[in-house]
């Protein structure tokens, strides 16, 4: 069993870290539509504002797979440095007036972010064998809320663009020094190897690692689209109501129930480490890939419809599309060797990562084709093809 007196207070310094640092990941998106009225975008190029920190993402933590980084330099020096570049990369987007440099600033935040989320996980299992679960839940439920601060900083009267930026780059700046002056390894550390080319080899190799990585990419699928699109979708679905009854909708109660629904997954995260450390992590991936693919179906119906009837299914299916998200990364912890984990983990989120920016993408036109009220069924194939994947993980 764990016992190290300050495993919790390692926990809680992680977990603040990377709800400060990673409030980065969504800046773009919470300012795309006051960018959109000022620069004339459409929905694809907004959308693009958040497909460009995936592809930084994308690209850093492949380079990071690579070079063996989360295996090779300490986790705490890596992450500080990571959180400190991404603070810088995010600022000009306070200033610009440029699309092209907007994207640029975006995709180098995402770039320095992969210093920041995999090595955090990391961390966390340095500290806890048993509870390894709720340990990383907790991380990953940070980093929900860290996500979706900036649309609640958007919600809030006189906040602008560059107010939201500099306040999501300060953030990073805050969790770089807590992890550099108060961060320690803990009882459990993952031994560290030398650099080796191969290392990416061995892990591709090792078939519960595949399958992980399969059901996490199911996830990934339809994570990625409802948390991009759903503040969109409130929007829109307030709109077709309004215009129904003959009211005036109200953007700024859309935008605060739009960071409570990507919010709440930080209680779904905790939620989910829990369960999974009691039932087993792949019964609860499992469970919560079918409730989650069961609202992308049913959220349809809700559309134009009273906050009242909305909301709660857009909560529900919020809490249970990230409930599952650290399991997957705990199950990969379980499946190579101690000097490999970091490099796994790195290379599942860059292979998960970069789907998503496709699928992110796909939303755009399936709402001109089929109006925003048919679009997030199409989400629903992603946990369908995770589930039997991590059955077939269950068999082994």
């Amino acid at each position: 069993m764990d016992s190290h007196p300050a495993r919790w207070r390692m926990l809680a310094l992680l977990a603040t870290a990377e709800l400060l640092g990673m409030a980065l990941w969504f800046t773009g998106s919470a300012v795309g539509p006051t960018l959109a009225t000022l620069w004339s975008l459409s929905p694809s190029q907004v959308g693009w504002l958040t497909t460009a920190v995936q592809l930084g993402f994308v690209c850093g933590t492949a380079i990071s797979a690579l070079l063996n980084l989360a295996d090779v330099v300490p986790s705490r020096r890596l992450f500080a440095m990571a959180a400190m570049a991404g603070a810088v990369a995010n600022v000009p987007l306070a200033f610009t007036t440029s699309y092209p440099i907007a994207l640029l600033s975006r995709f180098l935040a995402g770039v320095c972010l992969a210093g920041v989320y995999p090595p955090a996980m990391k961390m966390a299992s340095t500290w806890f064998r048993a509870r390894r679960g709720v340990a990383v839940g907790t991380i990953v439920g940070a980093l929900t809320v860290g996500k979706a601060s900036p649309y609640l900083a958007q919600a809030i009267p006189g906040l602008g663009v560059a107010a939201v930026t500099y306040g999501a780059s300060l953030s990073a700046l805050v969790a770089a020094v807590l992890v550099w002056v108060g961060y320690r390894e803990g009882p459990y550390e993952f031994p560290s190897r030398p650099f080796s080319w191969g290392r990416v080899r061995d892990v591709v190799r090792e078939r519960r690692w595949r399958l992980a990585t399969g059901g996490y990419l199911g996830h990934m699928a339809e994570l990625y689209s409802f948390w991009t699109w759903i503040p969109s979708f409130l929007i829109a679905s307030d709109a077709a109501r309004a215009a129904r009854v003959g009211t005036v909708p109200n953007a700024r109660v859309a935008a605060v129930i739009g960071f409570g629904v990507i919010a709440v997954g930080g209680i779904g995260c905790v939620w989910g480490g829990l369960v999974a450390d009691r039932i087993g992590r792949t019964r609860l991936v499992s469970w919560a890939m079918a409730i989650s693919g069961s609202c992308a179906i049913a959220i349809g119906f809700a559309w134009a419809q009273s906050w009242w009837v909305l909301a709660p299914l857009a909560l529900v299916w919020g809490f249970f599309v990230i409930a599952d998200s650290a399991q997957f990364s705990v199950l990969v912890t379980e499946s190579v060797p101690a000097h490999e984990v970091g490099t796994a983990l790195t290379l599942q989120v860059s292979i998960g990562f970069l789907l998503t920016t496709i699928t992110i993408q796909l939303i755009p036109p399936l709402v001109n084709a089929f109006g925003w009220q048919w679009v997030f069924p199409a989400l629903a194939i992603g946990p369908a093809l995770g589930i039997l994947s991590i059955r077939r993980l269950q068999r082994r």
